[in-house]
């Protein structure tokens, strides 16, 4: 079965209850393993990132609780 964006979006808010952080390499591989490569794409600089409709899913949810380390490449509750 095909997972949604939802699904998603849902698993990277838990592990950040429950870890405190989600780093992006760890995410990634774990959604291209488990949800599918749908949900993830590789941009112009060669690097993977999550798809639009995963982020919009996962904004929505963590409601401003989780913010984007840009320096470290890693989400965590605030």
């Amino acid at each position: 079965m095909e997972a949604s964006s939802q699904e998603v979006a849902e698993w990277m808010v838990n592990e950040i209850k429950f870890k405190g952080t989600l780093r992006q390499e760890d995410a990634i591989a774990y959604i291209r393993a488990s949800f599918g490569e749908e949900h993830i794409f590789q941009n112009e600089k060669g690097n993977y990132s999550l798809s639009k409709e995963v982020k919009k899913a996962f904004r929505k949810l963590h409601n401003g609780k989780i913010a984007w380390e840009r320096d470290g490449f890693f989400w965590a509750w605030t």
